[in-house]
């Protein structure tokens, strides 16, 4: 059966594999052509098309990070010859679900003739239909074919039906045309001499961005019909997608890239010093935030800045433990924990989600905290401002003797580096806001006290001064970088490629976010219908497509 297998579909994507490890690039500043499916994206596709019991078990090709954005970095991103070997196991595993007896009967359309031999024309229906959606159009009829002749072929050998879908199905999993959102370009109907995508990579674009999925049954037909192409038309099935459910995915794969979680696959903390950080937490800390960014931008429609300053947050008794809050969760001992709404006091520390374990201990040491790097990651996540890496032959011992007995707290441990000429212009931009977050160790709990002195947390942001983890969040709120630079981040990863903060286009956007009160649906709907999402590369032979 492996070998079978192997030939056909070695028949089908022997050259088409090689194509995928070159991706054609964007120039800087221009809209990428072809974007590699992120690990998210391939899960939430196979979900929404076969359904969510469907198992992804497998180990993706690494992802990375350009302009601090994994969806800007997909425009880069390549394929090794044992990441194909591991998409083709994962294409494996999950064909072998659709077709199991448990699945073929709601998965698959149709019911061959027999179970033992081959039925064209249930194999053609069955793949026309999940080749549109994995594929995000239609198959070519000779294309379909092709694929049709194959499970015949490996049906027949096996005296089995679905061993022949399973097969075809497999190996449009692991093609290009799935693994790889290629944009076409045609001729501009309205202006002549210029380009524009074609309705199904238009569709294509939108249904990433709001769902981190494929395009459904409903945008294909738009895009079928043509009606994408309209301003009605278009602006329908952009209301009707932020109206769908789905737009939760989408927002939380935004901000999972935005807040760099993909970093958590390395995260470790000493399980001696903190035994309350289990991979458990680690799990939960990241649900934390992204239960409490869809709680307040989606469910209550509030403020985006009200994201760093609010006291309204979700916890379990694991995350409750690091945090030291008592958590009331009525599930016995061995059952899955609760999620519990918990709103901290007024004049609490902790609150927003630079309070959260996923922003204090995703960004420090397994050992100890640090300033420097907390400051780092609010200024280039959430404020959009570069930070220069250090010198390469500069010495961090004095900051990471954590027990000393002349520089106890982190403060003078930084103080006494920071003498450094070449260390010091860097944490002037990092440590003021930084060590506004000392009441965090590591893990994310909270303390007053380090190796017997009192922390001191005052800070200043742009000049503005505050003290502790509570007045840094009212600066960051009310620093105008804060919305800007999500308007910036929400394009670049719509659209997979930075643009300059100057540009006119996030300008306007910006604006817009303004005058609708920080509202960060109507944030998504006006880059969703901005033409600027859609706009193509200048016509060169070399980038027009077909299909």
């Amino acid at each position: 059966m492996r070998r079978a297998r192997f030939l056909i579909a070695q028949a089908v994507t022997g050259a088409a594999l090689a194509c995928m490890t070159l991706p054609v690039h964007a120039q800087e500043g221009q809209m990428p052509l072809s974007q590699r499916l992120s690990a998210s994206q391939y899960r939430q596709s196979i979900a929404d098309i076969f359904g969510p019991f469907i198992t992804v078990s497998g180990r993706f090709d690494p992802e990375y990070r350009e302009e601090g954005l994994l969806a800007v970095g997909s425009r880069s991103a390549t394929m090794t010859p044992s990441g194909i070997e591991r998409y083709s196991e994962i294409a494996a595993g999950i064909a072998a679900q659709v077709v199991s007896p448990a699945n073929r009967g709601t998965l698959i359309s149709c019911q061959p003739a027999t179970a033992n031999a081959a039925d064209d024309a249930c194999a053609r229906q069955f793949l026309g239909e999940a080749g549109r959606l994995l594929y995000r159009h239609a198959l070519p009829a000779d294309e379909l074919e092709t694929k049709v002749a194959l499970a015949r072929q490996v049906s027949e050998f096996h005296s089995d039906f679905y061993a022949g879908v399973a097969v075809i199905l497999a190996d449009m999993l692991i093609s290009p045309n799935f693994l790889y959102r290629h944009k076409v370009l045609e001729p501009d109907p309205d202006t002549a001499g210029s380009q524009r995508l074609d309705a199904h990579s238009k569709a294509t674009v939108l249904s990433f961005f709001l769902w981190n999925s494929a395009p459904d049954d409903l945008l294909l037909k738009a895009a079928e019909s043509g009606e994408i192409h309209t301003r009605r038309g278009f602006r329908q099935q952009v209301d009707r997608m932020l109206d769908s459910p789905n737009v939760e995915a989408g927002v939380r794969a935004f901000f999972a890239d935005m807040l760099g979680f993909s970093e958590f696959e390395t995260l470790a903390k000493d399980p001696q010093l903190y035994p309350r950080f289990t991979p458990k937490v680690i799990t939960q800390a990241q649900e934390q935030t992204l239960r409490t960014i869809v709680d307040l931008l989606l469910v209550r429609q509030g403020d985006y800045r009200d994201l760093i300053t609010t006291p309204r947050t979700f916890l379990t008794r694991s995350l409750g433990a690091v945090y030291d809050v008592p958590v009331i969760d009525l599930a016995d001992n061995g059952q899955p924990e609760h999620w519990v709404v918990h709103e901290y006091p007024q004049n609490d520390p902790r609150v927003g989600i630079l309070s959260h374990v996923s922003f204090v201990a995703l960004h420090s040491p397994s050992g100890r905290s640090s300033p420097t790097d907390r400051g780092k990651a609010l200024r280039e996540y959430l404020l959009c401002q570069a930070v220069p890496s250090p010198p390469a032959d500069v010495s961090f011992a004095v900051v990471q003797e954590t027990e000393s007995v002349v520089h106890r707290t982190v403060r003078e441990r930084l103080i006494a580096h920071a003498t450094d000429a070449a260390c010091s212009g860097c944490h002037k931009i990092t440590d003021p806001i930084g060590l506004a977050m000392e009441n965090f160790d590591t893990s994310g709990g909270f303390r007053t006290h380090e190796n017997g002195a009192q922390i001191d947390t005052t800070g200043d942001l742009n000049g503005k001064t505050f003290d502790g983890p509570a007045g840094l969040a009212q600066a960051v709120r009310n620093d105008p970088a804060l919305p800007a630079c999500a308007v910036q981040k929400a394009f670049a990863y719509a659209a997979g490629w930075m643009p300059p903060r100057t540009s006119g286009q996030l300008r306007v956007l910006a604006e817009g976010f303004q005058k609708n009160r920080f509202n960060f649906i109507e944030l998504l709907r006006e880059i969703a219908l901005s033409e600027a999402l859609y706009s193509v590369p200048a016509p060169t032979g070399a980038m027009t497509a077909a299909r």
